[in-house]
C-alpha cells in the first residue's frame, strides 16, 4: 500500500519549484483521498494507488519536460495539443472545426444559388423589394435594465438607511458563542 511517506517521496520526482508551490496541497488532497478509499475493498484502493502512483509519475516528468522548454522543444510535435491550458483560450482543434463549419456553409451558398438558377426558368411572380424592419427589442432591452438598476438601486438605499448590508449581518453571525 501507498502510505504518505511514500506518496511524499513520489512528490520528490517533481522540480523544486513545482515541489515548493503545490506539494503540500497535493499531499493533503492525497491524503483526504486516500482516507475516502480506506473502507472501499483491496481491489479498489489498489486501484486507487496504481493510478495514483502513475499520475505522480507522469505528472513529474511533464514537469521537467515544460522545465527543460517543453513546448518550444519540438514545435511540429508539441505535448498537450488539443487540451486547454492557460496560455490560451481555445483548444487548438476550434480552428478545425470552425473550418469545416465555414466550408459547410459556402458549400450551402453553392448549394442555394444553384437551385436558385435552376428556378429561374420556372414561371413565378418576380418578388418585390425587401425592405427593413426596424427592431423594436433594442427598446426593451434598455428599459428592462433601466427598470432593474433602479429597483437595485431601491433596494440598496433600503439596505444601507437600515445600515444592515449583508457584511454586517455576517459579522453579526459570525461573532461566535458569547
Amino acid at each position: 500500500m501507498l502510505s504518505m511517506t511514500i506518496y511524499r517521496q513520489l512528490l520528490r520526482l517533481y522540480p523544486a519549484s513545482h515541489r515548493e508551490r503545490f506539494g503540500p496541497e497535493m499531499t493533503a488532497v492525497f491524503g483526504e483521498l486516500q482516507a475516502e478509499n480506506l473502507s472501499r475493498g483491496l481491489h479498489r484502493r489498489g486501484v486507487f494507488y496504481i493510478r495514483e502512483t502513475a499520475g505522480v509519475v507522469s505528472g513529474a516528468l511533464q514537469e521537467h519536460w515544460r522545465a527543460m522548454g517543453g513546448d518550444a522543444v519540438w514545435l511540429w510535435f508539441p505535448n498537450r495539443r488539443y487540451t486547454m491550458r492557460t496560455e490560451f483560450r481555445f483548444p487548438k482543434a476550434t480552428a478545425v472545426l470552425m473550418a469545416i463549419i465555414l466550408g459547410g456553409v459556402v458549400l450551402a451558398i453553392q448549394k442555394g444559388e444553384a437551385i436558385s438558377a435552376s428556378l429561374r426558368d420556372a414561371v413565378s411572380p418576380p418578388i418585390g423589394p425587401i425592405h427593413p424592419v426596424h427592431s423594436v427589442l433594442l427598446g426593451g432591452i434598455v428599459i428592462g435594465l433601466l427598470f432593474f438598476y433602479a429597483a437595485g438601486l431601491i433596494g440598496w438605499a433600503i439596505t444601507f438607511a437600515m445600515r444592515r448590508s449583508g457584511v454586517h449581518r455576517l459579522a453579526e453571525t459570525s461573532a461566535g458563542p458569547k
